[in-house]
């Protein structure tokens, strides 16, 4: 099967579409015939070296791409309880790893996979798991509702669902964006937006990593939740500051395509283009301003 992997971090053609064999799921996984794949940030960090950097990867030959994606079930492994032909979505979470969704098949962690419900497309349904899971446990980090919140990057992929649910879990939510984002974001559930980084609030949910600029928006005693566990920024002592962590959680998944598939939450596709064409792909997250996800379809 073909996959794209990363040998030397590096720039855009540092992605090579290889052929590898086909990957056999374990127990407790799930092999995944992959329809499409999200594009994240933290692929481009992958890519760039950043975790490289970091020491986080140990990988010898190469490096997998890609976090979320949607497909049929192809192969199960013992204890599973999806069978071959289900439907489903899932994350391929972690940077060590030889092959992540960025391939023709991929194995994942039956847990943290969810199938897809009826009526929602396989290409929104890989929308969901990266940018939902991070969004949703975010908002738990937040902790319980408790007046107003800022949410930075309120259109972009996490901040758009953590949003409606931070609206949802009784935030009084303002949304920092473009103006020409003002109807998404309000429609998501916000009372405000604000396009550029002024006020007080009662908390900052960070998806745009203001970083500093963001925790200088909190009161005092307030809480900050950022999205890069790395850089976490310096709350000195006025405000509690936090990352979040993404974790593979199916069944939070499945609630959250279900919410998908309902309309309670947006998928928004900016655009779908074939594996190979991965730097491509690349090139054009990088460049910012997609309203949207960039969608992989081997």
């Amino acid at each position: 099967m073909r996959a794209a992997v990363v040998r030397e971090p590096g720039s855009v053609d540092a992605i090579e579409i290889v052929e590898v064999p086909t990957p056999v799921p374990g127990p407790g996984e799930v092999r995944v015939r992959v329809a499409a794949a999200g594009v994240n940030p933290v692929d481009l960090q992958t890519r760039e070296g950043v975790f490289h950097r970091l020491g986080w990867i140990n990988q010898t030959e190469y490096v997998g791409l890609g976090w979320d994606l949607a497909g049929t079930v192809t192969a199960v492994g013992s204890g599973v309880e999806f069978v071959v032909g289900d439907l489903v979505a899932g994350l391929s979470a972690g940077v060590d790893r030889a092959l992540g969704a960025y391939a023709e098949e991929a194995v994942i962690p039956a847990a943290a996979a969810a199938l897809i419900p009826e009526g929602l497309s396989l290409t929104d349904s890989a929308t969901v798991p990266l940018n939902g899971l991070t969004a949703a446990q975010a908002v738990a980090l937040l902790g319980t509702a408790n007046g107003s919140l800022l949410i930075t990057g309120a259109a972009g992929g996490v901040g758009g669902y953590a949003v409606a649910l931070a609206t949802r879990a009784g935030w009084r939510v303002t949304g920092l964006a473009r103006h020409s984002d003002r109807e998404f974001v309000l429609s998501a559930g916000a009372v405000d937006l604000i396009t550029e980084p002024v006020g007080r609030f009662d908390a900052v949910l960070d998806a745009a990593v203001l970083a500093d600029i963001a925790v200088g928006l909190v009161r005092d005693d307030g809480k900050y939740v950022g999205v890069i566990p790395p850089a976490v920024p310096d709350g000195r002592g006025r405000v509690e500051t936090s990352a979040v962590n993404v974790t593979a959680d199916g069944a939070a998944l499945a609630h959250l395509l279900s919410d998908t598939a309902t309309g309670l939450l947006s998928a928004r596709v900016s655009a779908t283009l074939p594996l190979d064409q991965a730097s491509g792909a690349h090139k054009t997250l990088a460049a910012g301003g997609q309203r949207g996800r960039l969608l992989l379809i081997p």
